[in-house]
């Protein structure tokens, strides 16, 4: 009876005097962070009736022993006995992660930070787990960083920060399952380097950058020469094929043109062996051969001053004579040739042709 008149006495003080409660902290004071003295301050009081807030969660201890979870909305306590020990929150918290320095594997030292999202899924891990969340969290995300950054050199630490941030997650979610806490990503802001390094990367920068502007200039050189190349290549085929066009056409003209003159001798030879054959044909012959003379005399001296006459050059009848001599001579040499080529009927063709022919059957 006396003992419970002193914890009555106790709980009323507290009650009457609730900064009494704040007094005594959840977490050494020596390394206790702001949101660590918002836990240990925020802790609110036994009234019998208790409203719990959405997204939170209390836990109460009866007689300093673990008794059960208060869920949001109307709970009801016994005074003196239960007591709110620990308040979590269940929605997404973010943690500022500390810049701190870090080696890459290849011996670069980095100054690197970074922000932490979790979330509490298991409020009485959370609470008997693990002194501070929070804290604890931080300081696994700082050495899993420092972890996994030295395992990448200074360039992939740029190009895969996407795969560092998952392997953070990854190993921070491993160890704080016992802790009732999730973490759902981790995000790097920034990366520093030290001064030389981010000089020797900037020229690095500019070298490349150079490199694929002289490549691109090359390429576009090459790509000119080769355009100039086939355009003279195709204006040199077409060239040759309107060469090759034209000297045909000319071709084809030209034979043309000499069938049309052989056509057209040919008819005047036709025409003029009909007149020869004809009545006085030899007359008209003298008579064309006569005004050729004197057409051919009259044109002499005229392209050169060194001409050879014939002694009769005066006499135009001895001319046409001679001319008209020439003429009959070629006209009977024709008519021996054609009678030599006529075919001759070889005699045992004739015999043959005149046996009887046979009786018929």
């Amino acid at each position: 009876m006396f003992v419970l008149h002193s914890i009555f006495v106790s709980e009323c003080c507290k009650t009457l005097c609730p900064h009494s409660q704040r007094t005594v902290p959840t977490v050494p004071v020596l390394w206790a962070t702001q949101a660590q003295q918002r836990w240990a301050s925020s802790l609110p009081m036994n009234t019998v009736v208790l409203f719990v807030p959405q997204q939170e969660s209390w836990v109460v201890e009866r007689m300093g022993r673990f008794h059960r979870i208060l869920e949001p909305g109307l709970n009801i306590l016994i005074p003196i006995l239960d007591k709110i020990r620990y308040v979590q929150s269940l929605k997404e918290i973010v943690i500022d992660v500390p810049e701190q320095s870090a080696v890459s594997l290849d011996n670069v030292t980095l100054q690197i930070d970074g922000v932490l999202y979790l979330r509490i899924l298991d409020p009485f891990k959370a609470s008997y787990g693990v002194e501070d969340p929070e804290y604890a969290v931080t300081q696994l995300a700082q050495t899993t960083m420092r972890s996994e950054l030295g395992k990448l050199t200074l360039d992939k630490v740029f190009r895969e920060r996407e795969t560092l941030n998952t392997n953070i997650v990854h190993s921070i979610n491993q160890a704080s399952d016992d802790w009732g806490i999730r973490c759902l990503r981790y995000e790097i802001k920034d990366i520093h380097v030290p001064p030389r390094v981010k000089e020797s990367m900037q020229m690095q920068v500019e070298a490349e950058r150079k490199k694929r502007a002289t490549v691109l200039e090359s390429e576009g050189h090459k790509e000119a020469a080769i355009n100039v190349a086939e355009g003279r290549k195709q204006a040199q085929i077409l060239a040759s094929e309107g060469q090759k066009a034209e000297q045909i056409n000319n071709a084809a003209g030209e034979a043309n043109a000499v069938l049309a003159k052989a056509e057209a001798k040919a008819k005047a030879i036709r025409l003029l062996s009909e007149a020869l054959a004809e009545q006085n044909g030899n007359a008209a012959a003298s008579l064309s051969v006569a005004e050729q003379y004197v057409s051919a005399f009259s044109k002499l001296a005229k392209e050169s001053n060194t001409i050879l006459l014939p002694s009769n050059s005066g006499d135009i009848s001895g001319m046409v004579t001679q001319a008209m001599a020439i003429y009959g001579s070629l006209a009977k040499q024709s008519s021996k040739n054609i009678e030599c080529v006529t075919p001759v009927t070889p005699e045992w063709a004739m015999e043959k042709s005149e046996d009887p022919a046979p009786p018929a059957q």
